[in-house]
């Protein structure tokens, strides 16, 4: 079955977390993903933990795993100028470079984008940075490296995460590389199909904080529409909004406006709350949540999360249980959606990943591919790719230009 982006040819420039996750949903769609690695210690998320442990010593970070299956890696030094002329070689015969070094290493390396488009006309070339490279909107930051929580700081989605006594709290870790990177796989997508109908390539600018300001949408309308900047630990016009107390853990709970929370009141058997002064606005519900959430507490307290979620679901409350990750991993319906999908390693076993979240009808799910070893895939690229000859790959190698596995 024809996979979308069959036939494309991708070089990731990659590393940590932001264009690795880029690059595995073009791969999970059928992309040829050549993740370009330096020889010896390759990405360095290879060395961060946790890792998975096979027989015989072997280990993967499980990190590394997750975020680089359905590639194949090219150990290639482009400190060399050997090494640097096989990358222009490649982009040359490649369709997107997706790259997240640090701001000014790929011009100093020679190949940023006005570099290699001499050489590919037709090449996407997409850039993750902290802060945006695209000529003409440059900015005070846009030379400073940036790791995820900076972007989640500057954002102002850090400012709102936690409680009004404490001090601000990141969200996840790598939010904001995992959303840059499905940011910039969507512009990719864009700049692909824009060549179909020109001919050419294009440059896809994809900043982390730009990113995460989007995504933190719900403060920019508030602000520009009132004047006033959203609290941490506290909503001026909504209530209940959080995590309710039950028998097992915690439950889910967002009453948005008045019609859900007459559904709400209707199945705790309070009705009453439902013209009372202090309930009958979300304005109102939100200057007396100290008084509203222990009623709502004391209704939950002897159900179970499941017991409530599906009472409250049935009488038109979305409510769904906090969860644990072991939690996702025993539940049913994650299990259905097959969202956590296996990848067989061939040195440390199997493991379940997140799949690419998004299904097509007429794409089916293919077995993933594991992340490569190191260098495991030189030597193929630069036969098959490039038309090298063995006798010449083998001289790469004893120049410490490429590094192979079977090297």
């Amino acid at each position: 079955m024809l996979s979308p982006l069959q036939g494309i040819r991708v070089l990731g420039l990659e590393q940590y977390m932001s264009a690795p996750y880029c690059t595995m949903l073009l791969a999970d769609a059928g992309a040829e993903v050549i993740k370009i690695e330096r020889p010896g210690s390759g990405d360095p998320r290879r060395s961060i933990p946790p890792f998975a442990r096979g027989e015989g010593g072997a280990q993967k970070a499980g990190g590394f795993m997750a975020y680089n299956r359905n590639k194949k890696s090219l150990a290639l030094n482009l400190r060399s100028p050997e090494g640097r002329d096989v990358f222009r070689e490649l982009a040359a015969q490649s369709d997107v470079v997706v790259e997240n070094l640090r701001p000014g290493a790929s011009a100093k390396l020679g190949f940023d984008y006005e570099d290699i488009k001499e050489l590919n006309p037709r090449l996407v070339y997409a850039a993750i940075s902290g802060f945006g490279r695209m000529p003409g909107f440059s900015g005070p930051y846009s030379d400073r490296p940036a790791f995820d929580i900076v972007a989640e700081a500057m954002s102002g989605m850090m400012n709102l995460v936690g409680f009004e006594d404490k001090p601000p709290a990141w969200t996840i870790y790598g939010l904001a590389d995992v959303y840059s990177g499905m940011c910039t796989a969507y512009g990719i997508m864009l700049a692909l199909f824009m060549r179909e109908k020109t001919g050419a390539g294009q440059f896809v600018d994809s900043a982390m904080l730009d990113n995460m300001l989007a995504l933190n949408e719900r403060m920019v309308a508030l602000y520009s529409v009132t004047g006033h900047s959203p609290q941490r630990g506290r909503l001026r016009h909504l209530f209940p909004r959080g995590a309710f107390r039950c028998s097992d853990g915690y439950l889910a709970l967002n009453v948005p406006d008045d019609t859900v929370w007459k559904r709400l009141c209707t199945a705790m058997g309070r009705d009453d709350l439902i013209a009372d002064a202090r309930s009958a606005s979300g304005t109102a519900r939100a200057e007396h949540a100290n008084e509203l959430q222990p009623i709502i507490e004391i209704w939950l307290q002897d159900k179970t999360r499941a017991q409530a979620g599906d009472l409250l679901n049935a009488s038109g409350v979305p409510a769904g249980p906090v969860y644990s990750a072991e939690d996702v991993f025993a539940d049913a319906h994650v299990a259905a959606r097959k969202m956590l999908q296996p990848v067989q390693d061939p040195e440390v076993g199997e493991y379940r990943f997140a799949r690419s979240p998004v299904l097509l009808s007429a794409v089916h799910q293919h077995e993933a591919a594991p992340a490569p070893a190191l260098g495991e895939h030189t030597r193929e690229i630069l036969g098959d790719v490039l038309g090298y000859p063995m006798e010449r790959i083998a001289a790469l190698e004893q120049q410490q230009v490429v590094q192979s596995v079977a090297a």
